[in-house]
């Protein structure tokens, strides 16, 4: 059977990569942390970021937001906000004698959740309708959010007390979980002796317009998903439900973001399909946070547990062999 090949525009995978070179340059963060980030926006997800405090989970979000241009909103979530102080409220117009909708920070391309394990759940519940459907609700009417609307969330895994831990629903809305863990020495020294310590981004400019950026995600969504990677991504979902110490595996949506995050990356490689190695290099965040393990519990301990899980099922799946592919005419052909 003959496949088209759709192969990803030079300019999408430069700019994915200018956007990596970007914020990389600027964080003492791992570089790998920025790749998973950008992927994460390429691939039309959302991002959760769960570390300690101080290790610059707020500054990546900042840098994305300043790097990839258009409208940024930071939300610092607290336990007494409620769902009209993100979704926005209407307020009546004596001059009209009618209520005029005033958007809330939710209506941003870049929005910054900041600690937002510490909203109650009807602040959470907006929040799980803005990411899972692109819109709000208020005042019985239905508001489309903008285009791209990508949301990168923290959450403190200590102090815990007086917080609302993410229910399962939510965290299953987020594409990516991961954490910072320390920053090297030599990037904890660069950043003493930085004279931009104090502002770190500072020297960070936009990379990329909104324009370009639907372009970019539009360009991941044609990156070809071969049957048998396909297959690869099933297995190894399905194998979250059955491993021991799970009590509930990953979601069908967990498969599809898995194919999306692999799509995303494959992109930024440069390539027009994705392989296997796409696969298991985004299977840990994309499927870690998304895990119900029987012991219970919250908090890094158990978030490490999990992602030791998937790094054992992935051991436990059977790759799918190397196909060749032959260019013939301008369509690739699989041959097993």
């Amino acid at each position: 059977m003959e496949h088209s090949e759709p192969v990803p525009t030079e300019e999408s995978t430069t700019l994915a990569n200018a956007l990596v070179d970007a914020l990389d340059a600027v964080l003492s963060c791992s570089r790998s942390v920025v790749e998973l980030a950008v992927a994460t926006f390429i691939a039309g997800g959302h991002l959760l970021l769960e570390d300690v405090p101080g290790v610059g989970k707020t500054t990546l979000a900042r840098a994305l937001g300043t790097a990839i241009g258009g409208d940024t909103r930071r939300i610092q979530f607290t336990p007494d906000m409620l769902p009209g102080d993100l979704t926005g409220v209407s307020v009546y117009n004596q001059r009209t004698g009618s209520f005029d909708f005033h958007p809330g920070p939710l209506f941003a391309n870049i929005v910054i959740a900041d600690e937002v394990n510490r909203a109650n759940p009807k602040a959470q519940s907006a929040m799980l309708e803005a990411m899972g459907e692109g819109q709000v609700s208020a005042d019985g009417r239905t508001w489309p959010l903008p285009d791209p609307f990508f949301v990168v969330a923290t959450q403190n895994p200590i102090e815990l007390e007086g917080t609302y831990p993410l229910p399962e629903a939510q965290l299953d809305r987020f594409m990516a979980c991961t954490g910072f863990g320390y920053p090297t020495a030599e990037a904890e020294c660069a950043m003493l002796t930085s004279p931009d310590s104090a502002q770190p981004l500072r020297s960070l400019h936009e990379i990329c317009t909104v324009e370009q950026a639907q372009a970019m995600r539009a360009a991941v969504a044609q990156i070809m998903l071969s049957t048998p990677v396909a297959r690869y991504i099933v297995d190894i979902v399905s194998a979250t439900r059955a491993h021991t110490g799970i009590r509930y595996g990953a979601s069908p949506r967990a498969g599809l973001h898995l194919a999306a995050m692999a799509r995303a990356k494959a992109l930024m490689a440069g390539r027009g399909f994705v392989i296997p190695d796409d696969v298991r290099a985004v299977a840990v965040p994309v499927l870690g946070h998304r895990l119900v393990l029987q012991d219970g519990g919250y908090g890094v301990a158990v978030m490490k547990h999990a992602k030791r899980l998937v790094t054992e099922i992935l051991d436990q799946v059977a790759v799918p062999r190397a196909e060749r592919r032959t260019a013939v005419g301008g369509f690739m052909r699989h041959e097993r």
